[in-house]
């Protein structure tokens, strides 16, 4: 005769077959260096280290490194550069160029902070990859994801994009000077090539400085006319500020790079951590079906024994 619980269990077996309890059985350690696949140990960890590794982040970083370092390091000597060209060929009077020394000036402290800013960021967000590989890979064991956990990694998600908007504003800011370098070198090349041709004299040729907006109109001279200019092209200083302006431009572009491979990384982390956060309540709930399914075997044993 069928008793009651039994045929409860039987129900609960057809229409949960996949709530089952498995049995799990321990596999003892080895002691040494060989695995029980007779792998060694040492080939293992590295195996697991290497898996762990997010390697995504850690190519953002580098670039984001490197970039950063190359618009601060060069932005930095090349603004010096600018400020010794003024004074020396367009801006004799101290109190012409004083307030763009001194917004100069301030650009060399921002850029101490942004150099210190980003390099803690960078590694922030190489840590972050490190926690959500192991959590999406579960190389730790169980790993669950709190809540606390998701609403970091959509801060970092909103942080970077602002940050992202943000150095596009500064590589186009950065594109300025290598524009007006450019202007000058340029016309520089063609007073040598009206010198060498003997065509039109070169001291009708001029580069005003002025009409850049960065010194006054007042400011004397002002403006630098054929051998005059020639001459300041051939200066180590505006050799050296302007190819470090264009390295400096260059980093900004990396960094602007780095900043949008962040964050497509952070926005598929994201999204994985909450597809695991999904996984681990469907793994709850399957756990408190068996251990539901566990307390139902248990009684009908229990009741079984008493009728017996």
């Amino acid at each position: 005769v069928i008793t009651r619980p039994e045929m409860e269990i039987g129900r609960y077996h057809w229409m949960y077959r996949s709530s089952r309890p498995h049995r799990y059985h321990h596999v003892p350690a080895v002691r040494g260096n060989i695995s029980p696949l007779g792998i060694q140990g040492c080939f293992e960890c590295c195996i697991k280290c290497l898996g762990g590794v997010p390697y995504a982040s850690l190519v953002a970083t580098i670039l984001c490194f490197s970039g950063v370092a190359l618009f601060c390091g060069c932005g930095h000597v090349a603004l010096t550069g600018t400020v010794s060209i003024l004074e020396q060929h367009f801006s004799t009077t101290a109190s012409d160029h004083a307030l763009l020394s001194e917004v100069i000036q301030l650009m060399q402290y921002v850029i101490y902070g942004i150099a210190s800013f980003f390099f803690l960021y960078g590694i922030i967000l190489l840590a972050e990859g490190f926690y959500t590989t192991s959590a999406v890979k579960e190389l730790h064991g169980e790993f669950k994801t709190t809540a606390c956990g998701r609403c970091i990694s959509g801060m970092f998600v909103f942080l970077t994009y602002v940050l992202g908007v943000a150095w596009l504003g500064v590589f186009g800011f950065s594109a300025v000077p290598v524009f007006m370098f450019y202007n000058i070198w340029s016309t520089c090349e063609v007073i040598k090539s009206l010198q060498t041709n003997m065509t039109v004299p070169g001291d009708q040729i001029c580069v005003d400085i002025r009409q850049y907006g960065i010194i006054p109109w007042n400011a004397v001279p002002g403006k630098a006319c054929g051998p005059i200019l020639e001459n300041i092209c051939n200066t180590n200083e505006f050799y050296m500020s302007y190819h470090l302006f264009i390295v400096a431009c260059a980093g900004a572009g990396a960094t602007v790079i780095a900043l949008i491979h962040f964050l497509m990384i952070l926005s598929s982390n994201w999204a994985y951590l909450k597809d695991a956060s999904k996984m681990q309540a469907y793994q709850d709930i399957k756990a408190k079906e068996e251990q539901e399914l566990q307390d139902i075997q248990s009684r009908s044993k229990e009741q079984l024994n008493s009728y017996t």
